[in-house]
């Protein structure tokens, strides 16, 4: 496939994209990459790295070995994820602080509307079908309920979250944000980006080098996670579509148990930075909510994450 540079441009921003859903506790950015209609050459192209890719930059040359990994769209895709996290991880912080019943508004109008696309896909609706449907919707429900562990920061706890987290965040409808919650290592995963952000931006060396060790084991695992799970997605898209497609719609149908705006803290714990934080919430309805409810604004930002995910597919559709 021959792109332009407008092509990868526009790769760069969906990467920008998931980068800044993977950020939030809930979301997953392997709903933006399926929305945005990328995600089977992510899975293709993750599954395609292989050994051979050094024999073929020996024996042809750095051109044709890059071309034969599809590296023009890693590249891209990765930047702009690597962009997003950089710039987003303090923004999302904030308003998961400040203003979540808005932000988390705003994702569910896009995750019901995700709903909608990939659910319509399935080209036939069969008994194994709609039992994986349920399957998916259970599973990813008790996800959003289960409690989370303690906090941790060790190399190899590091390398387990990077590892089970990518999986998530690959998985529409996981939220790979939300798995480090449950494994305790949510906090200290984004206070790393934070501070290697700020290590470079102040230049402080001790801060740099410190935060990019740990970003690195983190990476480490995530890249032996997205390798060692991208094949059997691909294999599960080429041999059972409708099967995967409806067991990815109730991963995300399960998950708006997590978005739901309005919620009531049950019990707290305390992070690694010795800050309280709701440990067990459930969902309430806005008129019982304790302070401002923002239902008109949320209700406005509700229906711009959906129309934004039609707005996605009619130019997905139309490139097609």
């Amino acid at each position: 496939m021959k792109r332009t540079f407008i092509d990868y441009f526009l790769i760069t921003l969906k990467g920008i994209c998931m980068g800044a859903a993977d950020v939030v506790p809930g979301v997953s950015g392997g709903t933006i990459a399926f929305i945005s209609g990328i995600y089977e050459e992510l899975l293709e192209t993750i599954d395609g790295l292989k050994l051979s890719f050094f024999k073929i930059l020996k024996q042809q040359g750095f051109k044709t070995a890059w071309q034969s990994v599809n590296a023009n769209f890693l590249g891209a895709l990765f930047l702009g994820i690597f962009i997003s996290i950089l710039t987003f991880a303090k923004i999302i912080s904030w308003l998961l602080e400040t203003r979540p019943v808005l932000l988390w508004s705003f994702f569910f109008g896009l995750i019901v509307a995700s709903v909608f696309f990939v659910g319509k896909q399935i080209s036939k609706w069969t008994l194994g079908v709609f039992l994986s449907l349920l399957a998916g919707t259970i599973l990813s429900y008790f996800i959003t309920i289960a409690r989370p562990m303690t906090e941790t920061d060790s190399y190899f706890f590091l390398f387990m979250a990077g590892f089970v987290a990518i999986i998530a965040m690959i998985l529409p409808g996981i939220s790979g944000a939300f798995i480090l919650v449950l494994m305790g290592a949510y906090q200290s995963v984004l206070n790393t980006v934070n501070n290697f952000r700020e290590g470079i931006a102040q230049g402080d060396w001790a801060l740099f080098s410190t935060s990019f060790g740990k970003l690195a084991i983190l990476m480490l695992g995530a890249m032996i996670g997205l390798k060692s799970f991208s094949g059997i997605l691909t294999w599960m898209f080429k041999h059972h579509k409708n099967l995967t497609l409806s067991l990815l719609t109730g991963f995300m149908i399960g998950s708006l148990n997590k978005i739901w705006p309005w919620k009531e803290v049950l019990s707290w714990r305390t992070n690694s930075e010795g800050i309280r934080v709701p440990s067990i919430e459930k969902n309430i309805s806005p008129f019982v909510f304790e302070g401002d409810n923002h239902l008109v604004y949320a209700i406005i930002l509700s229906f711009v994450g959906f129309f934004l995910i039609l707005g996605l597919e009619k130019i997905a559709s139309k490139k097609a």
